[in-house]
């Protein structure tokens, strides 16, 4: 295809560059912490697995459908603008769900110490370093108190005591007839009975403020027969199902539009260049945002909890990149892949013994893979971690990923790719192993750094499996059976039984598991990719570019056909000799 002059492959590079690290920090900004709002909003593992599970199921289906969809329809800019508009907002909404439980103390770790807590309702210092509503309170059921020489003095309320703090114990008849007998405690009686009716009647009107809260859970008539956990659940899985479908799109739709513009201009190869600018996006996002919501105040922008803040930036970086999404340079070619869509990618792969046991590994790693996404923050929570070594660990590890090209001419000298697709999944292993033993803030870092092999060095081997096995003009539709469906199905299937082991067993026995399981299909991959026939298979556009350079006009096309099949073998028989 003769190259077109107007098409301006830098500009179109680096639009594409600004897009993807946009994107990528506006979804590493909120995503990694989601699983940290749930909780804090008080839903159980179980219905945290459920609805990250759900959210991966959707993203399954929906990507390659919205992509096919603004395909066809021709509206790829329009669908790009709609889902960074209409995610962010939606996103907004989970802020205006109540929490079942309000956590008096704002910040990620508790109060070790026993000092005073700044409340977040504004109501003063609460001495205790137990929440309020895990105090025990009476009731006009307990024993009453006997005489008023057993009676403990009248306790003043103050602006720094909570009202809960306060272990008053019922009217009882015993008082009152020990107050008319006693004659020279009358008196002190009657100061004592009225300061037990002040406290009855504070508490009566705290019950009350507390059913009234209680009625905030009633918005959708069908959800009333449920207790507030379960209808708190059920609108969060709406929302953040609603979420997934307005997000999904982007990624897809995006890339397929940049893919064919530069394709076009004979330039696709260019296109890879811009994958390095997600990872840095998403290590930028996921970093600053934990050191800026680790700095901010308990309650920002009125009432909201300093989480919400992780909402406001996925919104604003959002619409920042709406500038860019409007200029990006996309290019419509029905021909292309009409022969070459997901169903031939998966036919392609199924032919392919070892692209089938590359699915196998790439669907165990989403398995684990969502298990760390969505539970580690939670075992570094309990361990003392904030926001800001939360983000730091994972922007370490996004960095370590990105630094594997550098590695990667030595280890490729050394290991096949077949090789190195069991030390990647290793190393994810030895990574959920080592976070069941974590001790402090700082811990999880030492494990972070092997995401250098288990994300990095993993997908190089997947990418070199897809070029073996994909055809000219379907290498991006076999590389997605790899990366989104086989990874989305294993995420999300990782995401559901995880929910229900850590509700039963523990974060702590949740990665051991994991790393078992891992483990195991490290020992057995290496027997499967021995026993896995060898199939003879020859790149045809490589070898047309070289009979090209290379063939003599005398040399006829059989010849050099034949002579590429016999080096073929050769490679295939030193290959089998490797494993």
């Amino acid at each position: 295809m003769k190259r077109n002059k107007q098409i301006n492959i830098q500009r179109t590079l680096a639009l594409a560059g600004a897009f993807h690290f946009l994107s990528s920090c506006a979804r590493a900004s909120l995503l990694p912490f989601l699983t940290l709002f749930l909780r804090q909003q008080g839903l159980s593992p179980s219905m945290t697995g459920i609805i990250m599970g759900t959210k991966h199921l959707i993203a399954l289906l929906w990507s390659p459908a919205s992509s096919l969809l603004s395909k066809h329809y021709n509206q790829r800019r329009a669908v790009i603008v709609g889902s960074l508009v209409c995610s962010a907002s939606v996103a907004l909404l989970l802020l205006f769900f109540p929490p079942v439980e309000v956590h008096e103390n704002c910040h990620f770790t508790s109060d070790l110490s026993g000092g005073p807590t700044q409340s977040p309702t504004g109501g003063g210092v609460i001495k205790s370093s137990v929440a309020p509503h895990t105090l025990p309170r009476t009731t006009d059921s307990q024993t009453p108190v006997k005489t008023l020489a057993d009676a403990q003095p009248a306790p003043v309320l103050t602006n720094e005591t909570a009202l809960y703090d306060l272990d008053i114990p019922p009217l009882s008849e015993d008082i009152t007839n020990k107050s008319q007998t006693d004659g020279g405690g009358a008196i002190k009686s009657s100061v004592a009975l009225s300061s037990v009716s002040k406290t009855r009647n504070k508490r009566s009107e705290i019950k009350m403020e507390e059913e009234n809260n209680q009625r905030r859970f009633e918005f959708l008539g069908s959800l009333k027969v449920m207790d507030a956990h379960h209808q708190l659940f059920f609108l969060i899985l709406i929302t953040v199902s609603l979420w997934e479908l307005m997000a999904s799109p982007l990624e897809w739709t995006a890339d397929d539009g940049l893919y064919e513009y530069l394709d076009f201009a004979d330039a696709s190869d260019r296109y890879r260049i811009t994958s390095i600018w997600r990872i840095l996006g998403a290590a930028f996002g996921v970093g600053g945002t934990g050191l800026l919501v680790s700095r901010l105040p308990c309650l920002i922008a009125g009432n909201f909890p300093r989480m919400a803040a992780h909402f406001f930036l996925y919104a604003v970086i959002g619409f920042v990149a709406l500038p860019v999404a409007a200029y990006l340079p996309l290019h419509l070619n029905k021909k292309r892949d009409q022969g070459f869509g997901p169903l031939k990618a998966l036919q392609l792969v199924h032919n392919s013994p070892h692209a089938l046991l590359c699915v196998a590994t790439t669907f165990l790693v989403g398995c684990a893979g969502s298990v760390v996404d969505n539970f580690l923050l939670w075992q570094m929570q309990d361990h003392g971690s904030s926001e800001m070594h939360m983000g730091v660990s994972l922007a370490l590890a996004l960095v370590s990923q990105a630094a594997y090209p550098l590695l990667k001419g030595r280890i490729s000298k050394l290991l096949t790719p077949g090789k190195v697709l069991v030390v990647g999944t290793a190393s994810l292993g030895v990574q959920c192993f080592y976070f069941s033993f974590l001790w402090g803030p700082w811990a999880v870092i030492p494990a972070q750094m092997l995401s250098c092999l288990s994300s990095g060095a993993l997908w190089w081997a997947v990418k070199i499996q897809c070029e073996e096995v994909a055809t000219p003009g379907s290498e991006r539709s076999v590389r997605r059976i790899f990366s989104s469906l086989s990874l989305n199905l294993g995420s999300s299937l990782g995401s559901f039984s995880g929910g229900f082991v850590v509700q039963r067993f523990g974060l702590t026995w949740l990665f051991r598991g994991t790393a078992m399981c891992v483990m195991l299909w490290c020992v057995c991959l290496p027997l499967l990719q021995f026993k896995a026939p060898q199939q003879c298979r020859i790149n045809y556009s490589r070898l047309l570019a070289a009979n090209g350079s290379d063939a003599s006009d005398s040399e006829s096309e059989s010849d050099w056909l034949e002579k590429a099949m016999e080096e073929n073998r050769s490679k295939i028989n030193s290959g089998r000799k490797i494993h």
